[in-house]
């Protein structure tokens, strides 16, 4: 896979030399203060390398969707804040609303090999987005080696991760976690130790369809949960009552169904369901259940989760895998009512040999809420960029990495 065959931060001396490391501090806040701090966690390895080579070194990420324009809720001062007790070293905060600014100009002017500084979120600038010139090169400006560690923008071309590869005149290389998701992820998919079994679950068809198509072709077992599965048991000609639904794509599902006979694969999809009269509000209030089987969910209710019996039958496919890759939960798993199918893959994926890969998201949220996340083998840390990787896509953030 040729996204392998790119220069980490093993292959560049970075002693004496300004380094731009972008990062994924996408990371939730609740009034100021960080939620989950995986995604801070990861990034450490690739930062502790450049301070140990004596790079100078300079942080930058996005956070949340500022639109282009400064929001304090969004400014990533309380990132600067942790990453500093993590690191047990100061990282100097560079607060420029436009990002490159007199304070992060000074602020790298004034370093010292070993020392960090981290610039304000990237977002904040309209260009970010749109991969504008003016902005890639201000960043180039700063620095003369690029780092790419942030796997979960990786599936955009943005300012930050591909823009910049353009002006800086360095080497650009990938970071050790975009290393290890490139790993599991590529690894998983392209040349599984079989039985390959493949898991997506979520609410919409649409989002997962080139992924379905792709993955019926690799592993040896489909399994199908969460709101999409509706449109697969309409395909089938079963009533699903008031459940999600997409029209558009109820053919689609019924050529995957053919297509996964035609290659001799299994598609397991849901034979019962937690059925409930209305959605619930707010999402984790308590809510009135039953559970019925797939083709007879009455026309005034609508499926959440998928029920014992398909529990049991997707519990058992995971026994005698050998590579589980996972993306997308079973149910509306923030209501712990409605958990309970989720909970159960994620049990069978705790508790099998295979190994096993959790796409980001929803599922790395489930599966770290649940008290399992230490018994997977790799969680990522990109939602929609493993999911784009699944589907087989190249990554922009990954080719603009220099070739070994």
């Amino acid at each position: 896979m040729a996204a392998l065959n790119k220069k980490s931060v093993d292959d560049i001396n970075v002693k004496g030399k300004k380094v731009l490391c972008r990062c994924d501090f996408n990371v939730p806040l609740k009034e100021g203060k960080i939620t989950d701090e995986n995604r801070l966690v990861a990034a450490l390895p690739t930062i502790k390398k450049l301070i140990a080579d004596g790079g100078k070194v300079i942080l930058c990420s996005h956070l949340g969707k500022p639109k282009g324009e400064p929001k304090p809720e969004l400014s990533l001062a309380p990132v600067a804040k942790r990453l500093s007790e993590l690191l047990g070293q100061e990282v100097k905060f560079a607060a420029d609303n436009e990002v490159v600014g007199p304070n992060a100009e000074a602020a790298v002017e004034a370093m010292k090999d070993g020392d960090v500084i981290l610039l304000e979120n990237t977002r904040y600038r309209a260009e970010e987005t749109k991969n504008g010139e003016a902005f890639s090169k201000d960043l180039a400006s700063l620095a003369e080696v690029f780092v790419n560690d942030a796997f979960g923008t990786a599936h955009r071309a943005h300012c930050s991760n591909v823009g910049v590869t353009q002006f800086i005149d360095g080497p650009s290389v990938v970071g050790y976690l975009m290393q290890k998701e490139i790993k599991f992820l590529g690894q998983a998919v392209e040349d599984p130790v079989r039985p390959f079994v493949a898991i997506l679950g979520g609410a919409k068809v649409a989002d997962k369809l080139n992924v379905i198509s792709n993955l019926l072709e690799k592993c040896d077992t489909l399994i199908i949960g969460g709101g999409m599965a509706y449109t697969f048991a309409k395909a089938q000609g079963y009533e699903i009552g008031k459940s999600l639904l997409d029209d558009t794509k109820v053919d689609y599902c019924k050529e995957m169904i053919e297509k996964a006979a035609k290659l001799g694969k299994k598609l397991l999809l849901p034979v019962d369901a937690v059925i409930t009269a209305s959605f619930p509000d707010p999402i984790d209030a308590e809510i009135a259940t039953e559970v019925v089987d797939i083709d007879k969910i009455p026309a005034d209710k609508m499926g959440m989760d998928i029920g014992p019996k398909t529990q049991e039958l997707y519990a058992d496919a995971v026994k005698s895998a050998k590579t589980v890759v996972w993306n997308g939960p079973m149910g509306v798993f923030e209501n712990p009512i409605l958990a309970a199918g989720t909970k159960a893959v994620a049990k069978a994926l705790a508790e099998t040999e295979a190994t096993t890969v959790i796409g980001g998201g929803d599922s790395a949220a489930a599966v770290n809420q649940m008290g399992f996340g230490d018994k997977m083998t790799h969680i990522s840390t990109g939602g929609g960029a493993s999911l784009e990787f699944l589907e087989g896509k190249e990554l922009p953030g990954v080719a603009a990495a220099n070739d070994k």
